[in-house]
């Protein structure tokens, strides 16, 4: 079944991890058999191939670079130039994957429609679709480069990532947004840019839903209810985000899917971790709604992690495709369903760029 995957970090994978995505997942982890710079070599589960595989034709590709106050001990940049500058190179990683043919942008509804007809027709080699996203604001060095940004395709923001951001507060950090952040914001909705609410902590997400009036998603989030961390959006922001019609892309990665989870001791065996996991925090968000209209997946793989830290039952993000028997399994019907692989997404996108 054609997919909708809402959140990929492609371009870091590419750059910084320096994986050649066009290769199948196996030789990728292959060639990293003997590194160790980073926890989950050799543990890949995403290419492009893989995504082809897995029938996910269209997904949300991020750009990401943080800015760093000196006192921040959080990786990142040491200027929003810097990051800025990050954030160019990783654009450049997607136009040569449009150049080669790998990839095709997708920036309103005339190219959206094109592109789900073309997926319509099938084939080995198709294009996986992008819409480009920023993860965390820090590298908007100033609201000028907001329009610079959609000028190139950026079709939404996160304004947070992890910690204390330039122009809000993100996982794991406290406070407002600020006038800044609430520029921020006016500007977004003057481009029709969509605000994701990821990442946000609790006192900027209610700032950000009290100062924004445009489309509002989120990307990769599951539920506090289940998971009890800042991380998760408790039952009143769903109920909020549901008001707003917004769409929630359950995330796989497992400290977010499974309680107690504790960074270099736990594994997806032990903790019970699998697909169903994903599945329960959809299901209490179709509890909340009384439908489901506002589930999808943004799996987040390949986040930072991999394997070790993952659904067990997951090989490679191809294994997406095992999701509609899990869900029939459960007692959803085709329609919703579909909904959840790729209708939601699809019926915001078309209400936005509509």
């Amino acid at each position: 079944m054609f997919t909708i995957d809402a959140h990929l970090d492609l371009s870091m994978n590419a750059l910084e991890w320096n994986r050649d995505l066009r290769m199948p997942v196996s030789e990728i982890n292959n060639r990293e058999k003997k590194m160790t710079d980073k926890p989950d070599r050799g543990k890949a589960t995403v290419s492009l191939p893989a995504l082809r595989a897995g029938e996910i034709g269209l997904i949300v590709a991020t750009q990401i670079a943080r800015y760093v106050a000196p006192d921040n001990p959080l990786p990142g940049w040491h200027s929003p130039e810097q990051a800025w500058a990050q954030t160019q190179g990783q654009l450049a990683w997607y136009r040569a994957m449009e150049d080669a043919g790998e990839m095709v942008q997708i920036t309103d509804l005339n190219s959206l429609e094109k592109h789900l007809d073309d997926w319509n027709w099938g084939g080995d080699k198709l294009p996986i679709g992008y819409i480009l996203s920023l993860e965390g604001a820090d590298s908007i060095v100033d609201l000028s480069y907001l329009e610079k940004a959609y000028s190139y395709g950026l079709r939404a923001l996160g304004p947070a990532h992890y910690g204390s951001g330039r122009y809000a507060q993100g996982t794991d950090a406290t406070g407002f947004m600020g006038r800044k952040g609430q520029d921020l914001l006016k500007e977004m909705e003057r481009l029709n840019i969509i605000l994701d609410a990821t990442h946000l902590c609790d006192d900027s997400f209610w700032e950000a839903m009290d100062h924004f009036n445009g489309p509002v998603w989120a990307s990769h989030n599951n539920c506090r209810a289940l998971v009890d961390h800042n991380r998760q959006f408790s039952d009143e922001q769903l109920k909020e985000l549901i008001a707003r019609d917004a769409v929630i892309g359950g995330a796989l990665d497992a400290w977010m899917m499974v309680p107690g989870w504790v960074r270099g001791e736990s594994t997806p065996e032990g903790t019970g971790c699998n697909l169903e996991k994903m599945i329960d925090h959809l299901d209490h968000i179709c509890q909340l709604a009384g439908n489901a209209d506002h589930i999808g997946i943004g799996s987040d793989l390949d986040g930072a992690f991999g394997k070790e830290q993952c659904p067990y039952d997951l090989e490679t993000i191809a294994d997406l495709s095992n999701v509609p028997d899990l869900l029939q399994q459960r007692g959803y019907k085709e329609e919703d369903i579909e909904k959840v692989m790729h209708g939601n997404w699809l019926r915001f996108l078309r209400d936005v760029w509509g």
